[in-house]
């Protein structure tokens, strides 16, 4: 479980896509290394993964290749920055919602509008998910816990103040990038209740 709040990004380092062995990905990074183990999750833009090793600068963890067919992962290169976030621990702050790291869909982000410091970014989510998007709800874009600012047809619209841009990946996007999109649990929860 998580809570949206990005703790930093990290440097992709290597990524295997290998048919013969285990996919994997390494991160360079600093705080979200502080007391980790093996076996622990930390989630990569906004994807709930498993440590597989880790040293005092960097962490690995395994793709399946049902992540990498669920998410933004499998079209990121060495270099490429990513949103960090350690799983939630009982007795810790809950600054912004409940956060799976199951990554519901990849949308695209089709504009950005400036406003002054802040932006305005529009995403257009997979069809089926967008039932799911209620303005002033909350939405999940590559880990990062965003309130939604408004809805049309097909798309959504969310307002990223100047922080915020610097302190995750998102500010520095563009028109035309993948990214992650995980829907609020709760609605998922009720949807199904309803069915029954």
């Amino acid at each position: 479980m998580f809570t949206g709040i990005v703790e930093e990004t990290g440097s992709v380092l290597e990524i295997t896509q290998d048919q013969e062995r285990d996919n994997a990905m390494t991160v360079a990074c600093q705080t979200v290394l502080k007391g980790v183990q093996i076996g622990d999750s930390i989630a990569i833009n906004g994807t709930c993964l498993t440590v597989t090793d880790f040293t005092n600068d960097q962490f690995t963890v395994g793709l399946s290749p049902e992540t990498l067919s669920r998410t933004n992962l499998g079209l990121l290169h060495t270099d490429d920055r990513v949103n960090l976030e350690r799983s939630l621990t009982f007795g810790g702050r809950m600054g912004g919602h409940y956060v799976q790291g199951h990554v519901d869909g990849v949308g695209e982000i089709v504009a950005i509008i400036p406003e002054g410091d802040s932006k305005r970014i529009t995403i257009r989510p997979p069809a089926q998910l967008m039932h799911y998007i209620v303005e002033k709800g909350y939405v999940t874009v590559d880990g990062v816990s965003l309130t939604i600012a408004g809805v049309s047809n097909d798309r959504f619209t969310i307002a990223l103040i100047a922080y915020t841009q610097d302190a995750v990946i998102m500010g520095q996007q563009q028109v035309g990038t993948k990214v992650n999109l995980e829907v609020d649990i709760m609605a998922k929860y009720v949807e199904r209740l309803l069915q029954r």
